[in-house]
């Protein structure tokens, strides 16, 4: 009971209060925009040459209203928005009308999220695991090169590496391909030709993701860990004469990574938004591209629909890593 009141309930109401005002920005900002996602319908059809008498016009707009959740006062369209968000419902897309904005999500994210948590996963387990190490031993001549490439790779702005990547493996040495998700006339299914296809698509933009997200764990663990091997248990282990092995991952490397579990956390979170200039540089079909196509068009249903996802996930994610927090921090639990 007294964990229940101290720990989990306001960690249930943060997680509570974030949601719903994250979700009331999402639906306040697009209304503020002088842009008119249904006058918008209206002009791309008359600008294609058809004829629309006035009645029409108004019936059309009335339509359109009522499906784009704009009907009534804003008051009224917030409640209705809400009530749309707790059936899962977006209404439909503006830009690729009428598929609903959640049939479209559903099938981007599956590239998202099977590129993003294997790129995040490998790169913390990694850059945590190099960083730690090189922070201990950082006399060592190896920690001393680790480090000054992370150096040089960290500052490199993120479009200018891939792009990098893509001239060097896709057009000087065509080795991989330089866009898409899979090859064009491949059958999609569960079976090794497709999958292979699907890992060769992805390389470069993982490879992107995976290199500087390794340099900066790397360069955050290796902070972390600096600070560490001055406390007083780290210099009472030396003194004790322990393994520098034992220190290094059970003492020093143990403690370093609870401040990186919850950035973890957050990166897994952040899937639902896409890597948005992963995807716009190497055109993969994921949550990025499609968000990039909703922001030309003024789609705001999907824009609204990827958002309020992006706000939960994150939200979720904080929530689950804070519940979890307890295993790996024994302090916590002794309190």
């Amino acid at each position: 009971m007294l964990f229940f009141k101290r720990y989990l309930l306001p960690r249930i109401v943060q997680f509570l209060v974030v949601v719903f005002v994250g979700i009331t920005i999402v639906f306040i900002v697009p209304r503020l925009t002088p842009v008119d996602p249904v006058q918008q319908v209206i002009n791309r059809i008359t600008a294609q040459g058809a004829f629309l008498d006035p009645a029409a016009v108004d019936s059309m707009r009335k339509s359109l209203t009522e499906l784009y959740g704009l009907e009534g006062s804003m008051l009224q369209q917030y409640f209705a928005f809400w009530g749309r968000l707790f059936r899962g419902d977006f209404g439909p897309s503006l830009f690729q009308f009428p598929i609903p904005v959640t049939q479209l999500i559903m099938t981007s994210l599956p590239w998202t999220a099977g590129l993003l948590i294997s790129t995040t996963l490998i790169s913390w387990i990694v850059g945590n695991l190099l960083g730690g190490l090189a922070g201990y031993f950082k006399d060592r001549r190896w920690a001393k090169v680790l480090d000054n490439i992370s150096m040089v790779i960290r500052p490199i702005p993120y479009y200018i590496f891939a792009l990098l990547l893509l001239i060097l493996f896709a057009y000087l040495f065509p080795i991989f391909p330089s866009a898409g998700g899979y090859s064009v006339g491949r059958r999609i299914g569960f079976n090794w030709a497709f999958i292979s296809d699907v890992l060769k698509h992805s390389f470069l933009p993982a490879t992107s993701l995976v290199v500087l997200g390794i340099a900066a764990n790397f360069m955050t663990m290796k902070l972390i860990v600096s600070n560490i091997v001055a406390e007083d248990y780290v210099m009472y282990a030396k003194a004790g004469g322990l393994k520098e092995s034992k220190i290094a991952f059970k003492y020093v490397l143990k403690n370093g990574l609870l401040p990186q579990i919850t950035g973890l956390a957050l990166s897994l979170g952040q899937i639902f938004g896409g890597a948005l200039i992963t995807e716009i540089v190497f055109s993969y079909p994921g949550i990025g591209t499609l968000v990039y196509g909703a922001i030309n068009s003024g789609d705001y249903n999907l824009i609204m629909g990827v958002t309020s996802l992006s706000v939960i996930g994150i939200a979720g994610a904080t929530l689950i890593i804070d519940l979890l927090y307890p295993l790996f921090d024994p302090r916590i639990r002794h309190r």
